[in-house]
């Protein structure tokens, strides 16, 4: 029944964001930070934005969003958390609006593990984010996945710290 309730909600968040999309194409630029930080201008709110009208906040959201191309995952595990759910909804929806843009997910592992348990468990993210992409409305045919397992760290040191930021899928617009 929860499963179902997280369904019908990101079909919804989907939809109001598509519905936000504007004429022209969002490719979204690769940034230098995934998490792009927030300066607050003096009286603002928590989220930085004063004086922003309701769609002008969920513009500046979606763009914040689409500005993060990786999806983190739990050690051992292809299950995509509320955080990465929002990110992968930023992009479906920019996906369907747009129909002429295509992209590749790129499922990627720590070093633990064997190389070819590695390379099965990075394939298997990057299809668990093709799937809900699609069921997002997003046409298979503009999806590609590839898994590179351990074979691009983002990291190299060999702690938790550095094996969580190597545990994701990397959206990456052709």
């Amino acid at each position: 029944m929860q499963n179902r309730r997280h369904l019908v909600t990101s079909l919804f968040i989907a939809l109001v964001l598509a519905g936000c999309a504007g004429e022209q194409a969002v490719k979204p630029e690769p940034t230098a930070t995934e998490a792009p930080s927030a300066q607050t201008a003096p009286g603002a709110d928590k989220t930085g934005t004063t004086g922003l009208s309701l769609s002008e906040r969920e513009r500046q959201r979606r763009a914040e969003l689409l500005a993060q191309r990786r999806i983190y995952f739990a050690f051992d595990s292809s299950t995509i958390d509320d955080e990465a759910r929002a990110i992968i909804e930023a992009h479906a929806a920019n996906l369907v609006a747009n129909r002429q843009i295509s992209l590749t997910l790129e499922g990627n592992c720590d070093e633990r593990g064997s190389r070819e348990y590695n390379l099965a468990l990075g394939e298997r993210r990057a299809q668990a984010v093709e799937k809900m992409m699609k069921v997002l409305g997003v046409s298979g045919n503009r999806i590609k996945t590839v898994s590179y397992g351990e074979e691009k760290p983002v990291c190299q040191e060999h702690n938790e710290s550095c094996w969580r930021q190597n545990r994701r899928a990397e959206i990456v617009y052709k």
